[in-house]
């Protein structure tokens, strides 16, 4: 039988709403505390504070120094992680379910007490500075940020990089780091999602204690629904023995009725081994060493993409077969194998992540704050398997027939001329 989500929920009056999944038979508790915006949230002056501020969250509280942060995390056995992503913050921990308490305290306090002190500022700055300019030595990292920039117009936050650049941290000054923390870190801008060996009153107990005094915050809401543009990006670099290539089109929003469909799809074209792209692309013809696609989905738009690397004299070939493929998926059906495969790829990577705290932790959140509601293991695997050979090449037709490819290169170019005609 499958590991069932039974979650309960709880809301403190100022909307703070709280989230649990009991796991009795595990001695560990993951918790997060995610809030609900990330950095497409962002006016374009101000690229990269969501990201820094979670950077100083661990940088000291009034009641903690970073140093105290690290210790009393360690000291309990416990992992302390945060990201930033497009459309979430999360600071989380996995402690011993002994340790609850004292995990969720320092949580607490991260989120609630950053003290912003000037010198770390400055120093952290100077940290993603680095960050910045690790990302941009490592290609793959850089072709799929150029790539992110250039499919969504100009005016989508959604193309600008989460890290920032080096002009906009470099601006940030306190005062402005603690305006946005305050419009945006209030508790009905955040859920608390928590999953282990805990009771629902417990977690419901510690959240009371450190957030019911907090006020709501009046952050505003409101967003323009992004813009595809698609375009032909190259850039040369002629340090790099390969071109890192990024292909890719409009998706459809994370809750979409199709999502299950786009799941399979995504992963019989580029999504193992056993894929289309890595059997034709790397096993038979030899042509990269690395090719894969992805989709990223938000709550109002998504991309397909594809990214591979190649030797320049290959790379018409590497294009050219990709899109080969994108046409086999619109004019036939994929194979009773192929879909059988790709629903039990699927299928087992999802029943072995509801085996981990950390993994149903995260799904609780996810499900809240996309769909507002949560699916079961067995309700999932349902859905799954209703995808027909139909519905695969629907979303096939609808992702590449009519929708302009994006590509991104990046490499030695040295003459290289990408025509829109070569990605029809």
């Amino acid at each position: 039988m499958a590991a069932e989500i039974s979650v309960q929920k709880g809301e403190l009056s100022n909307g703070l709403v709280v989230l649990t999944d009991s796991m009795p038979h595990v001695r560990s508790v993951a918790v997060g505390i995610w809030l609900r915006h990330g950095s497409r949230r962002e006016p374009a002056e101000l690229n990269g504070i969501s990201h820094f501020i979670e950077h100083m969250l661990f940088k000291g509280t009034e009641r903690r120094s970073a140093e105290d942060i690290a210790r009393e995390a360690d000291r309990i056995g416990g992992m302390l992680d945060a990201f930033t992503s497009k459309e979430m913050v999360c600071v989380n921990t996995r402690v011993l379910d002994e340790h609850l308490s004292a995990a969720f305290d320092i949580l607490a306090d991260m989120v609630t007490s950053p003290k912003f002190a000037p010198e770390e500022i400055t120093r952290e700055k100077s940290v993603i500075s680095e960050e910045i300019k690790m990302a941009h030595d490592n290609p793959e990292d850089l072709i799929h940020e150029m790539f992110s920039q250039n499919f969504w117009d100009k005016r989508d936050s959604l193309g600008r990089p989460i890290l920032g650049t080096k002009a906009t941290v470099g601006r940030f000054q306190r005062k402005t780091l603690q305006e946005w923390f305050t419009r945006w870190y209030g508790p009905n801008q955040m859920v608390i999602t928590a999953a282990g060996n805990l009771k629902h009153e417990q977690m419901m107990e510690l959240a009371a204690k450190h957030f019911s005094g907090r006020r709501r915050s009046a952050a505003d809401t409101k967003e323009l629904k992004p813009a595809p543009n698609p375009k032909i990006t190259i850039r040369k670099k002629p340090d790099l023995g390969q071109v890192h290539i990024c292909l890719g089109v409009p998706a459809f929003a994370v809750a979409d009725d199709r999502r299950y469909a786009v799941s399979i799809l995504n992963n019989l074209l580029g999504g193992g081994m056993s894929s289309r792209l890595f059997q034709n692309i790397r096993e038979r013809q030899g042509l990269a060493y690395m090719v894969f696609s992805e989709i990223n989905t938000y709550k109002d738009a998504g991309v397909f993409s594809v990214y591979g690397a190649t030797a320049l004299e290959k790379t018409p070939k590497l294009v050219k077969s990709v899109i080969a493929e994108f046409h086999e998926l619109v004019e036939n059906f994929v194979t009773n194998e192929e879909l059988q495969r790709a629903k039990d790829h699927i299928k087992g990577a999802l029943l072995m992540s509801l085996e981990s705290t950390s993994s149903r932790m995260s799904q609780m959140a996810r499900q809240y704050l996309y769909y507002g509601r949560f699916f079961s293991a067995d309700e999932m695997i349902s859905q799954l398997n209703a995808v027909t050979h139909e519905d695969v090449r629907g979303v096939a037709r609808a992702f590449f027939s009519g929708s302009e490819v994006s590509a991104a290169m990046l490499g030695p170019m040295n003459g290289f001329k990408l025509k829109r005609s070569d990605l029809n």
